[in-house]
């Protein structure tokens, strides 16, 4: 599904599926460059991450991992409250491994926070982090992101793995939710 299909239940397309594959494929060449000569585990966050992670990782020329983890933050609304909960754990020992984890977007950084926290406590020799999306403004913890695609506003965003209500996850492209769908 593309955005020009449901125009109406958008206001603006930041980023189009055609954007996205050209960074996914320029953040390979360069994750491969970094990771030259090591292994490197992917590890996907559910369920927003899966479109990010299974074409980034098309993308790479190299041999990798990949485990998943899902976790569940609680709190007010649609806000993240940075307190987790492990829905589905990793199936891989992390210790002495490098991970990259692979995120569809950094919003306030208190889930990503804690996954570092959480991940560095089990033994994993490197851990960075690849996002498609991060938005600035809305951070509340400080979390160094080395491979960034795109800088994005604060708006409610769908597409490309993100959701509303489990709606929207294979819109091809990122875009603005319009107000009159979630209000």
């Amino acid at each position: 599904m593309r955005a020009a299909e449901i125009s109406d239940q958008l206001t603006t397309v930041l980023v189009t599926e055609e954007q996205i594959h050209a960074k996914l494929e320029a953040l390979a060449r360069q994750v491969e460059s970094d990771y030259d000569g090591k292994e490197l585990l992917l590890v996907g966050v559910l369920k927003g991450a899966v479109m990010v992670m299974a074409d980034f990782a098309r993308q790479l020329k190299r041999e990798v991992t990949m485990d998943w983890m899902a976790v569940s933050s609680y709190g007010a609304g649609t806000k993240s409250s940075g307190v987790v909960q492990i829905r589905k754990d990793l199936d891989t020992d992390l210790t002495g491994k490098h991970v990259l984890i692979v995120e569809d977007i950094i919003d306030s950084g208190l889930t990503l926070s804690w996954l570092l926290e959480n991940f560095a406590s089990r033994g994993a020799e490197s851990i960075e982090i690849l996002a498609l999306l991060r938005k600035p403004e809305a951070a509340k913890v400080e979390i160094d992101c080395r491979y960034v695609g795109f800088n994005i506003p604060t708006d409610f965003v769908v597409g490309y793995g993100l959701d509303y209500n489990e709606r929207y996850r294979n819109l091809r492209d990122v875009a603005v939710l319009a107000p009159h769908i979630y209000s």
